[in-house]
């Protein structure tokens, strides 16, 4: 069907007008983004934007981190700049250095003001061609969005969550332990969760084994007691997961788990367990109470992911190895 209407031909001002229109009816809550092809901070969220040709948003050669606001500080950006640091080698990226991605991140985070949220950083291979490389010269971009982050009903806590064994397959291994921006299989194994009434995925890898969620780690209380969790040589090495495996120990010496395992974990085994946690920077620990329509354990949030929970949030208001400082004015 043919256009009624005239397509207009917009100046500037009109293009930054419609921006901000669109922005005003968003529910979203962008409070400041880096972008070193701006080469500064902008705090209006019509301005967060991209240009169209940059390798990361047409062929997705992009890789990218979060880290949480917390009280003010940032927490555990070290670890999460490993991974980043890891991704883009696996990527053939180039970054500015550790240290000013750092002052970067920090700035940034001082510029929105705000002292609870998220923080997600992006690095891409430039903009200048639509071709399958990068253009020849290109400037690799960085960029760095503070928001509000992801919210997550309190339900998701006290009931627990539903998932299901998604029909996508696992990324292979390269793919999976970067975390890079292209997220198909991840968007649609979520989506599919949706279309059936439930909260998430669960990926199966080609042995058996348990692999991962949408976009959050899984782990297990075992029959036994103890704490599992699938090996990372398959899934992303998931940074919350990382530190949570640390401070269970914690609940190890307290006798309140038998013991940490990191291994494969066969199916059968992980639908025996006694809990099923999802875990990341943003929803912390969950509860996952019922897998393909049956419950785990007594189909009740378990009391080991409510443990965990409090040492993860204890963690990162007082870990002060793991703590940043934002010079807020």
């Amino acid at each position: 069907m043919a256009l009624t209407t005239a397509l207009p031909t917009l100046t500037a001002n009109e293009v930054v007008d419609k921006l901000r229109a669109l922005r005003a009816r968003q529910p979203v809550k962008y409070w400041a983004f880096y972008s070193s092809q701006l080469g500064g901070i902008v705090t209006d969220p019509a301005l967060m934007i991209l240009p169209f040709d940059d390798h990361m948003v047409h062929r997705g050669h992009g890789i990218f981190d979060t880290a949480a606001i917390e009280g003010g500080k940032i927490y555990d950006l070290e670890a999460h700049l490993d991974r980043f640091i890891r991704s883009a080698r696996n990527s053939k990226l180039k970054l500015p250095s550790r240290d000013e991605m750092r002052d970067i991140i920090v700035r940034t985070t001082a510029a929105s003001g705000k002292r609870e949220g998220s923080i997600r950083y992006w690095a891409s291979s430039g903009p200048g061609s639509l071709g399958l490389t990068p253009a020849s010269g290109a400037e690799p971009g960085f960029f760095v969005m503070i928001s509000a982050g992801l919210a997550y009903p309190e339900s998701w806590y006290t009931q627990g969550l539903r998932v299901m064994t998604t029909t996508y397959p696992i990324k292979p291994p390269l793919y999976a332990i970067t975390k890079s921006v292209t997220y198909l299989p991840n968007v649609l194994m979520q989506m599919e969760a949706q279309e059936h009434g439930l909260d998430n995925g669960v990926f199966i890898d080609e042995a058996g084994n348990v692999g991962e969620s949408s976009n959050m780690n899984v782990a297990f209380v075992g029959a036994d007691g103890a704490l599992v969790h699938p090996k990372f040589d398959h899934i992303l090495s998931g940074c919350t997961s990382l530190r949570l495996l640390e401070l269970a120990t914690a609940l190890q010496g307290r006798k309140v788990i038998k013991g940490i395992e990191v291994r494969d974990i066969p199916v059968a085994e992980a639908r025996a367990a006694r809990e099923m946690l999802l875990i990341g920077s943003s929803v912390k620990v969950a509860p996952i109470v019922e897998w393909d329509g049956k419950p785990i354990g007594d189909g009740k949030p378990g009391p080991i992911s409510r443990a965990l929970r409090d040492l993860l949030t204890e963690d990162m208001r007082s870990g002060h190895d793991r703590l940043i400082e934002v010079p807020h004015s």
